[in-house]
């Protein structure tokens, strides 16, 4: 009895495959928290060189932190059944770690540190708790609770980071590689092994969608950079010009995303023989492309803001090379989907790096200018392509291999 009562939290097949109006709720603290991280990177490129990258690798620490705690969501809601009270109870929970975590990045590894470090322990440790709590007798329990005992492996060292300045970065650049080698190996324990992410019965449909959903937010975080920047400012001519060439971009972005490997992720991971495996790689690559979308919209900021001033190597490294990111990681995703390699999309990537020393010399807006015409040519390449040919299926090389011993995790 107990191990049914628990079992009632599982997905079925009966349960609707399309994200939930909590989980598109959940989504809304995204939008704010990808603002936070694009405005300390602004904040973070006054300085030589070396400052910079400095600020650009802490900035990237604090953003896997947000997507960790995402994807771990991601995943729970792909698994148990949303519209439960105590999944419900977990997800809006986790919107509130997650909102804290984003009023504290700015700051978060300096005065706000402890906060910081609190929200995502308590996200972490509290949310697998509960949910192993609410399954009682039922055999799934052992994964939840093997992620709390992990997240309790790298708790001390979160909170000994955010007590301590000095120590600080470097521990929580370990506190963060154990909970990602975690979820790499499935969060192991001794006697009870390990509980692969590749080896989880998936909801395909579901997984796709959330994914498709968080690389919406971050061109949704995109389009208010854009605006919140250019409404801050004097109209002008110029303003103007860099405020509409964003947008170009931001909408080619979108466009080459979902042509037409996007639209089949879904397809994919339903017909994938061991969708956990496809999953768990798209996960990877939609890490990078929003990382790509995130970069882009930096150099947004940047141009919109001083059009013509000389594009400074700093200031390239978003405007071209969060674009260059994004061509990089869709021309993966087209393996993922397909199996093949995207050649425009590589075209692209090489002709953005290609023209990056040529760009240093030229205004900021003329950069911006230049990767929304190879963005648009890679879109036109797209649709050439295309025309009078049948839609294509997905045809994904990724999970097809054949399970171990034990099949698939229920």
């Amino acid at each position: 009895m107990t191990e049914q009562r628990g079992g009632a939290l599982l997905r079925t097949a009966s349960s609707p495959g399309r994200a939930t109006f909590l989980e598109l709720f959940f989504d809304l603290v995204f939008v704010f928290a990808l603002t936070r991280v694009s405005q300390r990177l602004i904040d973070g490129l006054d300085g030589s060189a070396g400052a910079v990258a400095a600020d650009v690798g802490r900035t990237l620490l604090l953003f896997l932190v947000l997507w960790q705690v995402w994807t771990l969501t991601t995943w729970v809601t792909s698994r148990y059944e949303p519209e439960r009270t105590v999944i419900q109870v977990v997800v809006v929970g986790t919107m509130f770690g997650s909102l804290v975590l984003g009023v504290t990045l700015p700051r978060a590894l300096e005065e706000r540190a402890l906060p910081f470090a609190l929200a995502y322990v308590a996200v972490m440790v509290g949310r697998p708790l509960l949910i192993a709590v609410a399954l009682r007798g039922h055999p799934r329990r052992m994964v939840p609770l093997r992620l709390a005992a992990w997240a309790g492996f790298s708790a001390p060292l979160w909170l000994a980071g955010a007590l301590m300045p000095g120590p600080r970065l470097a521990l929580w650049v370990v506190a963060l590689a154990v909970d990602h080698l975690g979820t790499l190996l499935g969060w192991p324990l001794p006697r009870l092994g390990a509980s692969r992410v590749r080896q989880w019965l998936v909801a395909g449909e579901h997984l796709a969608e959330r994914y498709q959903q968080i690389f919406l937010i971050a061109l949704g975080e995109s389009i208010l950079v854009i605006g919140v920047t250019y409404s801050g400012k004097e109209f002008s001519g110029d303003a103007a010009v860099a405020f509409a060439i964003s947008f170009v971009i931001t909408a080619l972005l979108w466009r080459i995303y979902f042509y037409r490997a996007g639209h089949l992720l879904a397809q994919a991971l339903r017909t994938a023989g061991t969708p956990g495996r496809l999953a768990e790689s798209a996960a990877q690559t939609h890490l990078f492309m929003v990382l790509g979308v995130i970069g882009a919209a930096v150099g947004y900021e940047l141009v919109i803001a001083h059009p013509y001033d000389t594009a400074r190597p700093d200031w390239l490294v978003f405007v071209v090379g969060g674009p260059a990111l994004f061509l990089a990681a869709r021309s993966r995703f087209e393996y993922e989907i397909f199996g093949r390699v995207s050649r425009p999309r590589l075209a692209g990537l090489l002709a953005l790096v290609l023209l990056l020393p040529a760009l240093v010399t030229v205004p900021a807006m003329s950069a911006l200018g230049a990767v929304a015409v190879l963005l648009a040519l890679v879109a036109f390449a797209d649709a050439r392509r295309a025309w009078h040919r049948p839609p294509e299926s997905s045809a994904s090389p990724i999970g097809r291999e054949a399970l171990g011993e034990g099949g698939p995790e229920a």
